[in-house]
């Protein structure tokens, strides 16, 4: 006999951002009736001071390698999550949607699985500065205020920007962004997703002023789903950046994404159930 229980939301982060960056999401999905859990990648520390002392942690994590780790939380709760993921944290969302891993994925501003081949120009330069460096691809780099807020942050003003830099940024590790720019040079690269899975549904969002992950990039790997037989759904807010999940207008994606979820059976309104993992798509 199946019972009822609150819905586990699972959030990743992406480069450059500590697990604490989704503590307001956590509190609106709580708020709601969602039970949630932001655990960090291999490496993060407690706190951002913390993980910016030790990046030695942080470095030469690769895509496969926390793909795995979030994998090992999901095997310790009762049912498969819903996963929402921002940047590479979108990414490794579609990755365990597709492994049926998650009961349903939202995967905001994503970076490029392997068969995406939009790269703008605009989205080379946010990321040359670590790829042009062959040694980035064992160590962490780390923005500086004016590179976050030049690629990441670019759609808020530079003091909004700063202060999410103080906040959230840590280092990240170079080696994903390697896997990522030569996914499609390797037939078996940890960026692969698989996109014709039957599985729940995907909600991918993206920003249309993002430089880090710009609206090509996401059209594309929105592209890739035109054969899944199962929900997949896309949204573009024209005036956002990289930062959406994080800046003044979070509320605004959080509640979008809030909606999607109660429109897919999946909120604790809609009487979750343990027996199924949380629904799956129509």
């Amino acid at each position: 006999m199946s019972t009822t229980a609150k819905p586990t939301v699972l959030f990743i982060h992406g480069l450059w951002m500590h697990p604490s960056t989704w503590e307001r999401w956590a509190q609106a999905f709580n708020e709601l009736g969602y039970a949630t859990m932001a655990p960090g990648w291999p490496g993060d520390a407690s706190t951002v001071g913390e993980s910016r002392e030790h990046p030695e942690d942080i470095a030469d994590h690769g895509i496969d390698e926390i793909t795995d780790h979030y994998a090992r939380v999901i095997a310790d709760l009762d049912a498969p999550p819903i996963v929402v993921g921002h940047s590479f944290g979108g990414l490794i969302a579609q990755k365990l949607l597709g492994q049926k891993l998650a009961s349903a994925a939202v995967a905001i501003d994503p970076a490029q699985a392997k068969g995406v081949l939009k790269l703008p120009l605009v989205q080379l330069g946010s990321v040359l500065p670590v790829l042009s460096n062959p040694t980035n691809y064992r160590k962490a780099y780390s923005h500086t205020k004016k590179s976050f807020h030049k690629s990441f942050a670019s759609a808020i003003t530079k003091d909004e920007s700063d202060a999410l830099y103080e906040r959230y940024v840590i280092p990240a590790p170079g080696r994903p962004l390697f896997e990522a720019a030569l996914a499609n040079f390797s037939p078996h690269s940890p960026a692969k997703v698989d996109f014709n899975a039957d599985r729940g549904p995907l909600l991918m969002i993206g920003g249309g002023k993002d430089r880090t992950v710009p609206k090509a990039s996401s059209d594309s790997s929105f592209k890739m789903y035109h054969n899944a037989p199962t929900v997949n759904e896309y949204k573009i807010f024209d005036d956002r950046g990289h930062s959406l999940t994080i800046d003044h207008g979070w509320r605004e994606i959080a509640n979008y994404s809030l909606a999607w979820l109660d429109r897919q059976g999946l909120s604790p309104t809609n009487g979750h159930s343990t027996q199924n993992g949380g629904g799956s798509s129509p």
